[in-house]
């Protein structure tokens, strides 16, 4: 800062602040990913890719600088991609557990935060090709922005033309009257919700403090004021293994991908979506997990803090956070799987009718203006109303190519908060949809359990749908909702 008080870069945004500030040695706000490639790259194609796409945003140039009169964006004078571009390798027989090692050990490894606050690492010879793990904060972007960002390094072509980029083939062009149409109804909102948590931090969270007080706003006040009443009022989750004090080491596991016709088939069976087929699936196999560890499961209940897209599709391209959360009910309890898939996809249909996504956005924004204080109270708060994160990123369904090399499968995970020791990641991809976990090391020490029965708790419920006589049920005992 110079004697006028001036920041020698760009100001932060608020929300992208307090993703910055929320940083833990137990907690790394890191978004982690990991593409599996059909064919070797060669480290000085990956960086002449890199430096034409990815350096094409000015952001990734800039690192992030955080004092108390506020953060900023500031050019990096020293900036050397070999910093940030590694060359990995894999020992013994370099296969998929090997991989899932290295991948949890970047991801409790921090980035520096005197450079640019990301890196790729290619890992040589995984499998007949190789692997390519991405590390980046938080601050920069959200997770479906991140992803989108990453897919544009690809093509739909192994040597493309002009007009091959993924961005050029599935993502719209921005316009104005997108914009407009998307952000305009909602404006207001969110102000009003980035007002109304700006509030709650300032009163140092009187409606936690005064939960008569926050009943008594859900009930009389407008949408927004009721939906951050209910939001801060909503009880402490139950305590069971998945949450508490956090270690340093993180666990990232995934299964091989499912056939996205199946879970489709799936939902059309239920008429539910695609998304509460698997959150069932995965609320099975986390039942299944704590069963295994002697807790007890009956009647369980938890809640998933579940990211919300507040942008449209063809402007995930742009950097920053623009999502919300909403607080899913998981009913870990239910031991039926069919009636698992309804309790969850009757959850969501209350979520989406409500302005709950919103209210969080507005009070993400607020964090990044509150004393430290409160944020640390602030986000204790939030992280005990829940015990996971699960994001689900749509992409694209043609095959893709970075570098002329075919991207087989991916696989992404982003970070938690608080005290939440597990995270759930759902990405589709060319007809498949995979599932992925990252566990704390001292929560959960081995995830791959969880990983293996939801594989086996979704082939339940394919089993369950073909042999069901689903035209002899009444209408009113299946969940009615768009196929998503």
């Amino acid at each position: 800062m110079d004697l006028l008080g001036r920041h020698p870069g760009e100001p932060m945004a608020k929300v992208d602040t307090a993703w910055l500030r929320m940083e833990r040695p137990t907690n790394l706000m890191m978004i982690t990913g990991v593409l599996m490639l059909g064919s070797r790259l060669s480290l000085d194609k990956l960086k002449r890719l890199l430096e034409e796409r990815w350096l094409a945003y000015r952001r990734f140039r800039q690192k992030a600088v955080d004092t108390q009169a506020g953060a900023y964006w500031q050019d990096d004078e020293d900036f050397d991609i070999d910093w940030h571009v590694r060359l990995s390798g894999l020992p013994g027989k370099a296969g998929k557990a090997e991989l899932q090692r290295l991948v949890s050990q970047l991801a409790s490894t921090p980035l520096d935060h005197s450079k640019p606050l990301w890196q790729f690492h290619l890992v040589d010879r995984y499998g007949e090709g190789c692997a390519l793990i991405t590390r980046i904060h938080h601050c920069y972007a959200d997770g479906i922005a991140l992803v989108q960002v990453m897919l544009s390094l690809t093509d739909v072509v192994a040597k493309p033309k002009r007009g091959h980029a993924l961005h050029e083939r599935w993502l719209k062009k921005d316009g104005h009257k997108v914009t407009q149409r998307f952000f305009g109804p909602a404006a207001q909102q969110w102000e009003q919700a980035m007002k109304m948590g700006s509030k709650l931090m300032h009163k140092g969270l009187e409606l936690y403090q005064h939960p008569q007080v926050a009943a008594t706003l859900a009930k009389e006040a407008g949408s927004i004021a009721g939906e951050l009443a209910h939001a801060v009022s909503l009880p402490d989750d139950p305590d069971t293994s998945l949450k508490g004090p956090l270690g340093v080491s993180k666990r990232c596991t995934w299964i091989d991908p499912l056939p996205l016709d199946d879970v489709k088939a799936v939902s059309r069976a239920f008429g539910c979506t695609v998304n509460d087929v698997l959150l069932a699936a995965a609320a099975g196999a986390i039942r299944h997990y704590l069963h295994g560890r002697g807790e007890d499961v009956d009647g369980l209940g938890i809640r998933a803090t579940v990211p919300v897209n507040l942008r449209p599709l063809e402007h995930a391209k742009k950097l920053g956070n623009h999502f919300g959360l909403v607080f899913l009910d998981l009913p870990i309890g239910v031991d039926n799987p069919i009636d698992r898939v309804k309790a969850v996809a009757w959850s969501m249909l209350e979520l989406k009718s409500s302005k709950q996504a919103m209210v969080v956005y507005g009070v993400l924004g607020a964090l990044g203006m509150a004393p430290v204080g409160v944020q640390r109270a602030a986000l204790e708060l939030f992280s005990r109303k829940a015990s996971t994160v699960a994001t689900n990123v749509p992409g694209p369904q043609m095959p893709l190519y970075l570098a002329g090399a075919p991207v087989e499968d991916m696989m992404f995970w982003v970070p938690q908060t608080g005290s939440i020791g597990l995270g759930l990641s759902i990405l589709s991809y060319q007809g498949k949809v995979s599932f992925g976990v990252i566990a704390d090391g001292r929560r959960i020490k081995d995830p791959e359990p969880i990983v293996t029965r939801f594989r086996e708790e979704f082939e339940q419920l394919v089993y369950v749908s073909l042999l069901s006589d689903w035209d002899a049920v009444p209408e009113r005992d299946v969940v009615r909702c768009a196929v998503g």
